[in-house]
Parts: C-alpha cells; structure tokens; sequence
C-alpha cells in the first residue's frame, strides 16, 4: 500500500462518515444534540490546527484573538471570515504556494515533507489559486461526494459519464477519484469540450451505455443538442437515467426535458471544501453534510450571518480539514440561503438552497443586484432562443448598463413580438430593471463564453 492511503486511512474514512444507508439511517437522523456534539470535537481540532499554520496566526492574531479564544462553535463568529482575495494576497506575499499550507504536523515538519496533492482553481474570477489536500482530508472528500451520488440513485451497475475538467482544475479529477475509490459504477472521465469533442462525447455515451452524467448543466444541455443533431434521442438512444450536476435557477427542469425525463439532481461544494450539501430523492433542498461542515450565510456587505431564509454568501468551516489546508469560515463568495424549517426527506441536516450567482460576479443595475448566472433559466422561457447567453456590462451616460447577448434557436422564426422583445420584457419583469437584449445566431457566444472548454462558462464581461 502506497504512503498516500495508509495515511488516509480508507477504512476508517468509512466508519466516521458513513455512505448508503449507514448514513441515510445515522448521520442524517442523528438527535440534533450528538450532532452538535460530534462538530464541536471536529472544530476543537481543526482549531487547534489553523492555530499552527502562518495564515491564520497572522490573521486572528490581527483580530484580537490568542489561543484558547475559541474554545468551542459558539465563538466561531469571532473568527475574521477569508475570502480567495486572501489567499491570493498570500501567494503573492509568500510565493509560489502562500502560507495558508501550513506543516504537516504538530512535529513541525515543512509541509514539503507531507503528502500533499495540489490542483488549482479555474481561473473564473480571476488567476487561478492552489488547493492543498492531505491524503486523510483528500479521501473524505471523495467520500463525501459518493454519499450524495448514492443518495442521488447511483447504482453499482450505471456507467457514469463525467465532463469534469482535468489539468489543473480540482474538479475532473475529484469525480474520477470519489466514483473509482468509493462506488461500484463505471466512470467515462471524457471531461470538457476541449478534452473530448462534443461529438466524439455522444459517440462515447451511445457506444458504452451511458446511464449517468455529471458535471456542469450548461454543457450537458449542450450535450443534449450535439446528441440530437447527430439523430440520437437522449433517454432513448442515450439512456441516460440520472443527471448530477450544478443547476440552475430553474432547479433542472429544462435539464431533465433535454434528457428525455431523467431524474437532475443538485450539488454545491468548492475546490476548497469539495461537496458540501447535495439534493436528496426528496429533491427538497441541499442536504448538508453537518458532520464534515459548518455551514454559515453572511451579508455580502457587513459579513454578518443573516436570518434563515434570507440570501447572502455561503461561508464554510470543514471539520475535518485539520491537517496540511485547515479552513475556518471560508467565505465563498457564492450566493445561497438556509432553508428553514425540515425537509420532506426526515433528516435532522439542514438545508440549503442551491448556487444562485456569485456576490463579487454581481452587477447593480439602477440599485437592483442582478446575477448574470441567474438570467438562464428566465432566457429559455422565451421561444426562438437557443439558450445560449453572455451578459455584457458597460458604462452609458453615467451609469452601468447591461447587454445580454443571447443566441437564437436554429431555424427560429421571428415570432409576433421577437425573441429579443420577449427577452428583454421578460428580463424586465423578472429583474425589476430594464437590460438590452441583442440577438446573434447559434453558436457565436461560444467564443466569449468559452463553453466547449471550461468547466463553467464565462456568463459576465466586464466593459467598465
């Protein structure tokens, strides 16, 4: 056995967060109380752990804080939340890795000398930033996201197509790893447009018997189209049974029509934490993993939590990061609300709504806060639109104006109104502000948005 699992521990990953229905029956009906209990023994340590890395010395001593300060969950509101910005000013002031990878233990050994396997983020919202994962904390994020593809109906005899990037980026090679290490189904890691064509992908799918696909909805929606173009009908043809991805606002029904009824499901997680809350059969919210996370909603502008119920940035603390990346309030960035109240499903777990744009990827239009990742799912309510988009920003006559650029649907008429009227009156309603709707034909946007090769595809450029 290699270094990398004998200091991950596989076995024992497996008893403490459970999978299948060792977690459907515990973790996610544990009594509130033990819950509570168990996160405040995995916080202590991952305390104690950041308390050893530079970046977190550096920071919380700024904020007043000195060991022994935080002695529990109840004080975790003192912690100052970080954002990629810090971690970016880290790198530049500690080049090449920052000092947020700390040693790689209580012995003081250099993180060097730990196992320590990197990747980078996409680069969406800017230069791309390292990830470090120890072997114990890489593994239980595997394990984690196995339990939401069990969850979701996976079966050990699916053949599971991922379009998941490799490179740098996390994202191809966690799903690789968490389908190989942790469930019995056969994985397809064809990755993104650039990896594998589009149309080389659909021949992979129908040649092998695809019954699942994950990744991103924008490019599995363009799957759907690249299927059909070339005379295959998804969920005849492909019998794709079940899509796990990342949906948008219209909580995958437009994903689900593309694949001939298959069952969509949502998951949320980021290259630092891996998955963090995922939809269950209820299909009743994101369930969150409360065993592994801690699971805060700050106001954008004050960085303060808000109510349940309420939209704001989704802010994270993993409980068992404790070694080479510990991550204590973790602001994503990304927008999201706790669901109140429990779900259909009978778990104990909270919820979470799902990604509903990004809080540093937010145009204010005439005072209104417009997420250009959210203007999708109002787009294909239109006709004659291929669903295809790009949200432009400029500045006109003093303030910032939008224009969406939307392709039209092949051999789309006109219509009585026009696609662009319809749009732009639609996007009105829906937005509370008026945006410019300018149409161009199939496949143009593809340029800007980097569709075929990114992971998520760029939906906002800045003219400003």
């Amino acid at each position: 056995m290699s270094r990398y699992f004998r200091e991950a521990g596989p076995e024992e990953i497996l008893r403490d967060y459970p999978l299948g229905e060792a977690f459907a029956a515990g973790v996610a009906r544990m009594d509130r109380g033990r819950l509570r209990a168990l996160q405040e023994r995995r916080f202590r340590r991952a305390v104690a752990r950041a308390w050893e890395v530079p970046f977190y010395a550096r920071r919380w001593r700024a904020a007043g804080l000195e060991p022994g300060d935080i002695a529990g969950l109840d004080d975790i509101g003192r912690i100052p939340p970080y954002s990629k910005a810090d971690l970016m000013a880290s790198v530049e002031a500690h080049p090449p890795l920052g000092d947020f990878i700390g040693p790689a233990g209580p012995d003081g050994r250099a993180a060097a000398d730990a196992r320590v396997v990197m990747h980078t983020t996409s680069g969406t919202t800017g230069a791309p930033q390292p990830l470090f994962y120890g072997p114990r904390d890489r593994e239980i994020q595997n394990a984690l996201l196995a339990r939401a593809y069990l969850l979701q109906g996976l079966r050990p005899d699916d053949v599971v197509h991922s379009v998941y990037g490799f490179g740098m980026v996390n994202g191809g090679h966690y799903i690789r790893e968490a389908v190989l290490h942790y469930t019995d189904a056969l994985l397809l890691p064809a990755g993104t447009g650039l990896e594998t064509r589009s149309e080389q992908q659909v021949d992979l799918m129908r040649r092998f018997g695809a019954t699942v696909v994950v990744g991103f909805a924008d490019y599995i929606l363009k799957l759907a189209e690249v299927a059909r173009a070339a005379g295959l009908e998804p969920g005849r043809d492909l019998p794709v049974r079940l899509v796990s991805g990342h949906l948008g606002d219209d909580g995958g029904e437009a994903l689900s029509a593309a694949w001939g009824g298959a069952g969509v499901f949502d998951w949320y997680g980021v290259g630092d934490t891996g998955i963090v809350a995922a939809q269950g059969p209820d299909r009743d919210g994101l369930h969150i993993w409360e065993d592994a996370h801690i699971v805060e909603i700050l106001d954008p502008d004050t960085g303060r939590p808000v109510p349940d119920g309420q939209p704001g940035n989704v802010c994270v603390t993993v409980l068992f990061k404790d070694g080479v990346y510990p991550i204590l309030r973790f602001d994503t960035k990304d927008v999201s609300a706790i669901l109140p109240g429990a779900g259909a499903a009978g778990f104990s777990l909270r919820r979470m709504a799902g990604f509903r744009g990004r809080s540093d990827n937010m145009v204010k239009l005439r005072g209104i806060n417009v997420y250009p990742t959210g203007i999708g799912a109002i787009l294909r309510e239109v006709g004659g639109l291929g669903g295809e988009y790009v949200c432009r920003v400029r500045r006109e006559g003093g303030r910032d104006a939008m224009i969406v650029v939307c392709e039209t649907a092949p051999g789309a008429g006109p219509g009585d109104e026009g696609p662009a009227g319809a749009a732009a009156r639609l996007l009105r309603e829906r937005l509370g502000v008026a945006v410019e709707v300018e149409l161009v034909p199939p496949g143009a946007t593809a340029e800007a948005t980097q569709l075929h090769r990114r992971q998520k595809p760029v939906r906002l450029i800045d003219e400003r």
